[in-house]
């Protein structure tokens, strides 16, 4: 899948990360991860100590992503509704599902401290983003009546599921319509303007 140019122990990374996001832990084999990556067996042995520690690289690289891709938004200037809006409504590969949510799925990865580590880290984060972001509004009076952190969870909860939904209808429509909730839950928070 990949040509030269790229390092062998980038190419392994990348491709576990493709195939973790499309087969999951006990789906994505070291022989499938050797092939799509372009390199032998020796090379992944050479850069990773096996399957569990290349999966723990890539998870943590498609998590330092999510959470780099989230705070360019929440952490733009503007009112704190837009920019979770804008977050909320980001471009998204909808019906492949959140690549760090999806890891929950997988039995394997949580029965592992070290692979769902990331993955607990970055909803952890999320939550504790939204939730500062969310108070920064209402100190700011901007936002009322809300608890910033519930909210905040309510959010995740939200986007999260509305991956599943979408998934489920093989349509985005559902996800949107997630998102247009959660939002519309947000604005009549809102304070009053003038």
């Amino acid at each position: 899948m990949y040509s030269g140019g790229v390092d062998a122990a980038e190419r392994l990374i990348e491709s576990t990360r493709v195939l973790l996001w499309e087969r999951g832990y006990v789906g994505t084999s070291p022989k499938a991860i050797q092939a799509h990556a372009g390199v032998g067996q020796g090379s992944m042995y050479h850069h990773f100590a096996g399957k569990a520690a290349l999966a723990h690289a890539a998870i943590t690289r498609t998590a330092a992503e999510l959470r780099a891709a989230a705070d360019a938004q929440l952490g733009a200037d503007g009112p704190v509704l837009a920019r979770i809006e804008a977050y909320l409504r980001r471009e998204r590969d909808v019906l492949r599902g959140c690549p760090v949510g999806r890891l929950t799925q997988d039995p394997d990865i949580m029965a592992d401290p070290a692979l769902r580590g990331p993955v607990e880290q970055t909803f952890t984060w999320l939550r504790a983003r939204l939730g500062a972001l969310l108070a920064e509004g209402v100190a700011a009076g901007e936002l009322t009546g809300l608890d910033p952190p519930a909210t905040a969870a309510t959010i995740v909860a939200v986007l999260q599921g509305g991956y599943v939904l979408a998934r489920a209808a093989g349509s985005a429509e559902a996800f949107t319509q997630a998102v247009d909730g959660v939002v519309a839950l947000l604005t009549a928070h809102a304070a009053p303007r003038g």
